[in-house]
């Protein structure tokens, strides 16, 4: 333990300071180059089950530009099923923050398993968790490198074509959760004009898009069904 006054704690405070704002630059320029990833088109269908029933992969963007889905075990054989998903992925699930800011910028975020609807929902509504969350009935989870362990995909849509534009896993996950994370990832990032994006895509100023989660455009009133 290193007790000090608090002129020196200041001054120790800015030092790491000059770092920590190297480290927020590095991660802006990160982003910039995500945005700047080649894609590549997703030709096979896909099948899920939702709460409405089966669903494509282009169901899943609910009409929005772009689908984030974090594959997350909730499966027969995993520690804790049907009360539970496993831990890890668990701890994920309760970081995620409301959906609707992810939704005013055009993306949808969806958690998928291969637990049947029934379970799922029993086990949402104990956990206290919103985000929509479908069964995999397809090779979804074997063609994107989700069968054996967690991981997010990104993907973005021209019409009704899909295309992925990124994936991470492993200790890349253990960060996301917060609107800008999740943002972050995908092809257009967080759409504000301080951005280094490619030319035509969509910006507009930060602040102003900014919201209450029940006061966008087309949210659910205060108490109503996500």
């Amino acid at each position: 333990m290193n007790v000090v006054s608090s002129g020196e704690w200041e001054e120790a405070r800015l030092r790491l300071l000059v770092k920590e704002k190297e480290l927020t630059r590095a991660r802006d320029a990160l982003a910039a180059e995500r945005r700047r990833m080649p894609w590549v088109a997703v030709e096979k269908p896909y099948e899920f089950e939702g709460p409405s029933g089966k669903a494509s992969l282009l169901d899943l963007f609910e009409g929005r530009r772009q689908l984030i889905v974090y594959r997350a075990f909730f499966d027969p054989g995993v520690d804790g099923f049907p009360e539970h998903a496993c831990k890890g992925c668990s701890l994920v699930a309760d970081q995620v923050a409301h959906v609707a800011h992810l939704n005013a910028r055009d993306t949808t975020l969806v958690f998928a398993s291969r637990g049947s609807q029934a379970d799922l929902a029993r086990m949402k509504a104990r956990m206290g968790w919103t985000m929509p969350w479908y069964t995999i009935t397809g090779a979804f989870d074997v063609d994107f490198g989700v069968d054996e362990w967690h991981g997010t995909n990104a993907f973005i849509r021209e019409g009704d074509q899909v295309f992925r534009t990124y994936f991470v896993n492993n200790r890349g996950d253990e960060a996301l959760g917060s609107t800008w994370s999740y943002l972050d990832l995908t092809a257009l990032g967080r759409q504000e004009e301080w951005e280094d994006s490619p030319e035509g895509y969509p910006q507009t100023p930060p602040y102003e898009w900014w919201n209450w989660h029940d006061a966008y455009e087309g949210a659910a009133p205060p108490g109503g069904c996500c």
